[in-house]
């Protein structure tokens, strides 16, 4: 009967020093998961716009770019979402007010560039940032 009664204080103290624990973690902003997700999924398709528009907005190039290849997503996991992408990115035929069916340069006009992002997601409020970016002509 005695050890009974001693058990209910010693799980409320593992319940109390894992709640400390997973708190410290959180706080040091401590990646819980990071996996690699496929470009097919929905949030990642969302982010890859963002992406785009946002690269087209601040690029100082007249024409657009368009992505050709996704080669690694990564997903990172603490209180949001961080998604580290790497792609190729190739310029367009179409100017910064156009973006309806622009095919690639080509000749002396072609462009690629590789590109390394780093966005905060956090897809339920529909919000995106660009915490990194990174482009070298490819």
């Amino acid at each position: 009967m005695m050890a009974r009664t001693q058990q209910g204080p010693r799980l409320l103290l593992a319940i109390m020093g894992a709640l400390v624990a997973l708190t410290y973690q959180a706080r040091r902003k401590t990646f819980i998961m990071v996996y690699e997700v496929p470009v097919s999924d929905p949030v990642v398709v969302t982010t890859l716009d963002f992406v785009t528009k946002n690269f087209n907005k601040k690029s100082e190039d007249p024409y657009n770019f368009r992505i050709v290849r996704v080669l690694k997503v990564l997903k990172r996991v603490t209180d949001h979402m961080q998604y580290r992408i790497n792609l190729e990115m190739r310029r367009t035929t179409c100017l910064k007010m156009e973006v309806n069916n622009c095919s690639f340069q080509e000749g002396e006009l072609y462009k690629k560039i590789d590109c390394f992002f780093s966005v905060f997601v956090i897809p339920w409020f529909a919000k995106y940032k660009v915490l990194a970016q990174n482009c070298t002509d490819g």
